[in-house]
This record gives structure tokens, sequence and C-alpha cells, in this order.
């Protein structure tokens, strides 16, 4: 069964996901995906010392881009002189392989332009289903509004590989999916393989991102879900993580950072969230702490996972219920706002920094402080207690 990426429920989901017989959201959260927020870039822009965005949002068109580099550097040569403050995220001369990007709205893409934005080189893993499309997408200009970086510069994916990081090797590959004609015409697609593929263009890497998942039968309750069903579930969102780190670990630089993305129904109940997926959040923060610990000792490799709360994106809403998770967090969540994926993307900036370079083997929540929660203060129970409410 395909590996799919997760940009919106974070069933832990980033990107929608199409397996060789049905269609599944993909991420590793349920991340419900959506489009970034112009002020929470001009505060990555501020940390990196790049122009914002603001001045430039309504006019941009790739058909600007030669305009928009020459103001970038302008400012750069005026200020060049000024005395640095505060604690920049500078990534640059860094390079990133994020796998499980297959559109612009998913925590996947969110994280690449961030890492991006910071100045790391971009790299991707797509679904081989969904590489055509996707690079299609890219060639005809689809996704530039979604490439604007805060400098004005559009972002740049230095190459886009084929993956399925179900497979480890081809051997691994039953017949059925060879012949597959949504995998005609690709090669070199298994975790192995791809791995080696960097290997051969870039040599080495220093992030590695992980936003991949896939549950067939994330719709079940567990105790309807088959055998069959909860193990494809923990192969593709939390084994798959596992190979991922297994066969890139010698191309990451010592020091680099690996991070993945969970939900909470880890370890909170999520009805509605089934199939072995809580099964499989559960595995992958688990396994995130021991592969901490390993990779740490063995390559001084930092290893964390973003539990996402809910965002709005295709993938979260081909599960039916994003929208009632959505209203939920904003009405019981410290923070009563909606996630915005750029805001995921940030932290995974972070921890991709030398900023976070003591941080290892933890759980990162980024869900307006929703995990925190005992009791949902929308209910009925609580109408007599003087709740604060945000009121903007």
């Amino acid at each position: 069964m395909a590996a799919t990426a997760f940009s919106g429920l974070q069933i832990a989901m980033s990107t929608t996901c199409i397996c060789s017989s049905q269609r599944f959201a993909d991420a590793g959260v349920v991340v419900l995906g959506g489009k970034s927020k112009v002020g929470s870039w001009n505060k990555l822009a501020t940390a990196c010392h790049i122009a914002p965005l603001q001045p430039f949002q309504r006019s941009f068109t790739s058909s600007s881009i030669r305009f928009d580099k020459i103001f970038t550097r302008a400012v750069a040569e005026s200020s060049k002189n000024k005395p640095v403050s505060g604690l920049p995220i500078d990534l640059k001369g860094r390079r990133a392989f994020i796998a499980g990007v297959a559109d612009d709205n998913g925590y996947g893409w969110a994280i690449a332009k961030s890492l991006a934005a910071a100045g790391a080189e971009i790299l991707v893993g797509t679904w081989v289903p969904a590489l055509n499309i996707f690079e299609s997408s890219l060639r005809r200009g689809k996704f530039d509004d979604s490439r604007l970086l805060p400098d004005g510069s559009l972002m740049d994916i230095a190459k886009v590989y084929p993956l399925d990081a179900v497979f480890d090797n081809l051997e691994d590959v039953p017949e059925d999916i060879k012949s597959n004609k949504r995998y005609a015409g690709s090669s070199n697609w298994t975790v192995q393989e791809v791995a080696d593929s960097v290997k051969k263009d870039f040599g080495s890497i220093d992030v590695l991102v992980h936003s991949l998942a896939n549950g067939p039968e994330v719709t079940k309750p567990l105790l309807e879900t088959s055998r069959k069903g909860y193990l494809a579930a923990l192969s593709a969102s939390s084994y798959s993580y596992v190979s991922l780190l297994k066969h890139f670990l010698p191309i990451i630089n010592p020091g680099g950072s690996s991070i993945s993305l969970t939900y909470i129904a880890s370890e909170r109940i999520i009805p509605g969230y089934g199939g072995g997926m809580s099964s499989a959040k559960a595995a992958l923060e688990s396994d995130t702490r021991v592969l901490a610990f390993e990779a740490g000792r063995k390559n001084k490799i930092r290893v964390n996972t973003i539990s996402a709360g809910p965002l709005r994106s295709r993938a979260a809403k081909a599960i039916g219920f994003i929208d009632m998770m959505i209203d939920y967090s904003i009405a019981n969540a410290p923070l009563q706002k909606e996630l915005s994926a750029d805001e995921v993307g940030n932290t995974a900036a972070f921890l991709a920094s030398p900023l976070a370079s003591a941080i290892t083997g933890a759980v990162i929540y980024v869900d307006n402080g929703l995990n925190a929660m005992g009791v949902g203060v929308d209910s009925p129970i609580f109408k007599d207690l003087n709740i604060p409410k945000d009121q903007h």
C-alpha cells in the first residue's frame, strides 16, 4: 500500500494520499491543512532579517521576480553594515529533504516554505501516483502564489523525487504495484533508492522531514479494524519514519535534524480517528524517543516530532469531520484561533536550526494549547461558570 502525505487533519495527515486501492489523506498527523498567513510569515521574515511581505503581497507574480531580487539585494546591501540583533533562524548552506509533499496546502509544504525562507535548499519526496500532477502544477505556475517567500522571491525546489515510503527496497514491492499504471514511468522510488539518489545528486543533507501517513481503514472504529488495515497504518505512518531515518542517516551531516508530524490521538481518545491510526501515532512518538538516542549517539542527529492541531486541507476534508475538529479547537483551546500551516512550518524551522541544538526526543505541541485541556469548556455543564472568551 502506498504511503501518502497528510497536510490536514493530523490524522496526522499532511497531503492527500491515493493508495492503490483507495484514496486517503497523507500526513502523519491529521494536520488539517491550510494557506499560510502573512502575519506569521512576517514574524519569520523579521527573525531571518528578510524584508516583510506586506508591501508586495498584492503585486508579485512570476513575471516580477527580477524586480523582487533587485529589491532584496538592495535591502541586504543597505543593511549589511548594521549590527545584527535578535536570534535569527539562519539555515543558509543547509539542505533539507521533505518526504510527503504532494500539493501546496499541507504541513509538508508549509515546512518546506519556512525552511526555504530561512535559507535552506529544498528537496522533496512525492508519492509516486501524485508525482505527475504535482510536477505539472509546479511547471505551470499553479503553486506560484503559495511559493511566495517573505523576501518576495519564490521558493525553489531543487529536485522532486518519486517516493513510496511503504517500501524499503525494490525487492519489497509486490508485482501488482510494479505493474500499476500509476507507477509507470517512475523508477528508484523506494526508500533505499531515494536515499541513494539524493546522495548521488547532492552528497548529503542536514534536515530530514517525515510528513507521511496512510490509514486505509481510518474511518473504522478500532474494534472493526482488520489486522491488515491496522498493520498497514503502522507501516505507512510509523515504520516509514524508522526506514527513512535508517536509510538517510549515513548522508545526514552531524548536528543535523530529523522531524516528523504526529497528532494528539496518540495519547487522547479522538472518536472517528480509527483504523489503527491512533496506535500508529503513539508508535511514532515512542520511536522518536528511541531514535533520538540512537541517532544522537551515532551521528549527533536530533530527532523530534511536532504534534500539530487540526488544519483545513484537502487531505483533512477527505476524512469528513475536519470542520468540526477545528470548531472544537477554537472553542476549547487556550488560544481561540484557527491554526495556520505556517505556524507548524516555523516551528520546524526552529527545530532544524542551531537555536534548538539541545532539543531532541521531544514532542512539540503546536495546537494553540489544546493538548493542555482536560475538559471541553464549551460543554453545557460549564454554562454557569465565568470562563473567559476571546472577544476579538
